[in-house]
């Protein structure tokens, strides 16, 4: 055969995608410690998503793209009167619900926040549930969001365990649209073959970059690229429901496939490294386990691998609000990932730049207690100097123990320690805390304070009594299962 032509012999769908497939149509959610985990879910991140509505720089972006457009069915974004199309819907919920930086988190090889993905579950479910009720049908119960949360975390979470795609300068947001993709696309009522499609888009798609996460070009894109990224999925998934072709070899087409354009490090892996050897890798099959190991941002609303320096820096603080001029250095000992993405020095330019400095982030609640979302604001940044002098006296030191336990399956600590030197000699105690209040293994401490974080957020938006009724409904998992969607987004407008 002349070597100036193809061989055009149509391959199958790559295996990946196949098991994508097949786990959101065919696997059956029994653990109940999953769906006890996706309703705690399901109320902070609605609460976090409340909380943004009080920030101009989140609501700015909410709303139809045509001013006075009126869609039928349309899906609600919690805590606004808007009704939109279920792919800007998405857009909306997935911007509120990460805007702050406030919720559960998944760390491993990749990071992330898989409950991103309830900007598309949401959005699809409330106007799927109407659309029905309005044909006479039976409406989709909120078990069915529970049951596609725990799907999104699984598929998001098990691609991050030891597929690094920030190590070739790819956002983790990729996953949000891969996983929000599948369960959307079941929702809807997808065949394997139209499910297969819509997952093979999601590769052959151009993905988001990392730059707006790092110094110097960190900025609010961060904020709302989950959105963005929730709401392609669900705009994947129409498409091939409406009968679009999909790509099957997209993954591992030689020169033109997934594996060879976007996941190799550098242009010499191309020529040295085989594809058969630049592919995912997983170490388990798809289940409950993300879900159910899920970390929850509790007490700050902090990056996630600064939580536990937070809670070291809190419990100084007694320590060294007497004696803030005599602090000499102060030494942070961490983890490698987090001295990858969050250790930074120079002048922070905005609130999305210091969410993301661990030394920001322990600064502040060194000298006040205390750290919420405010602190970031540019006008408490200039009116507190002391937050940088505190920070240019800082060293980050990495403990490889740290660095090894944060990627072992049965421990996944997130540790963090932290020590105050004065210049008379004395120093405090070194304070080490290697798993946050919101990890599985302080899941009885951590969640009466989600609670009550949530009843919090509930007040910024709702009357007392409106906000007591969508607790308890939310505290009642029977219940809260058997809730018609609709109706649980009734509550949630104002």
């Amino acid at each position: 055969m002349s070597s100036n032509v193809d061989l055009n012999v149509r391959p199958g769908y790559d295996s990946v995608i196949q098991d994508i497939a097949d786990y959101v149509l065919n696997f059956r959610i029994e653990s109940g410690e999953a769906l006890n985990t996706a309703r705690n879910c399901l109320m902070d991140t609605l609460g976090c998503g409340l909380l943004a509505l009080c920030f101009p720089e989140c609501t700015k972006h909410l709303g139809p793209i045509v001013e006075g457009t009126l869609v039928p069915n349309g899906a609600r974004v919690p805590g606004t009167r808007f009704r939109l199309d279920p792919v800007k819907a998405a857009w909306d919920i997935g911007a509120i619900v990460r805007w702050l930086d406030y919720n559960d988190t998944w760390l491993a090889a990749e990071w992330g926040h898989p409950s991103d993905n309830l900007g598309g579950i949401l959005a699809v479910a409330d106007h799927l549930s109407q659309t029905r009720v309005a044909r006479g049908e039976t409406p989709l119960p909120m078990r069915d969001v529970l049951d596609a949360m725990i799907m999104a975390h699984e598929i998001q979470g098990v691609f991050a365990l030891e597929n690094s795609f920030n190590r070739v300068g790819l956002d983790h947001v990729f996953l949000v649209k891969l996983a929000s993709t599948a369960v959307c696309a079941k929702l809807m009522g997808a065949t394997r073959e139209q499910l297969l499609s819509a997952l093979s888009h999601v590769f052959v798609d151009g993905q988001a970059l990392r730059t707006y996460r790092h110094a110097p070009n960190a900025g609010s894109r961060k904020s709302w690229a989950a959105g963005d990224a929730s709401s392609r999925g669900v705009r994947l998934a129409d498409i091939a429901l409406r009968g679009e072709m999909g790509i099957p070899g997209v993954l591992s087409a030689p020169q033109w496939g997934f594996y060879d354009v976007s996941f190799s490090h550098t242009n010499k892996d191309l020529e040295t490294k085989p594809a058969d050897k630049r592919q995912f890798s997983f170490p388990q099959g798809f289940g409950t386990y993300v879900m159910e190991n899920v970390l929850f941002k509790i007490s700050f609303p902090a990056e996630f691998h600064a939580q536990t320096a937070c809670e070291a820096a809190v419990i100084l603080h007694p320590q060294v609000r007497d004696r803030l001029e005599l602090i000499d250095r102060i030494v942070i000992t961490t983890h490698e990932s987090a001295i990858r993405i969050i250790s930074k020095v120079g002048k922070l330019a905005n609130p999305a730049d210091r969410d993301h400095c661990i030394q920001y982030m322990v600064a502040v609640p060194l000298l006040y207690g205390d750290l919420v979302a405010e602190h970031y604001e540019d006008d408490f940044h200039a009116a507190h100097p002391l937050i940088d002098q505190l920070r240019a006296k800082m060293e980050i030191v990495e403990d490889p123990r740290y660095t090894r336990e944060y990627l072992e399956p049965d421990k996944r600590s997130i540790a963090n320690a932290i020590q105050v030197f004065f210049s008379d000699g004395t120093c405090t105690d070194k304070v080490a805390v290697e798993y946050p209040i919101g990890h599985r293994r302080r899941r009885a401490d951590g969640i009466p304070l989600l609670e009550e974080k949530f009843k919090a957020n509930l007040a910024t938006r709702f009357p007392a009594q409106r906000s007591a009724q969508i607790f308890e409904l939310c505290r009642d998992q029977a219940t809260l299962e058997s809730t018609p969607v609709h109706r649980f987004m009734d509550l949630l407008v104002i």
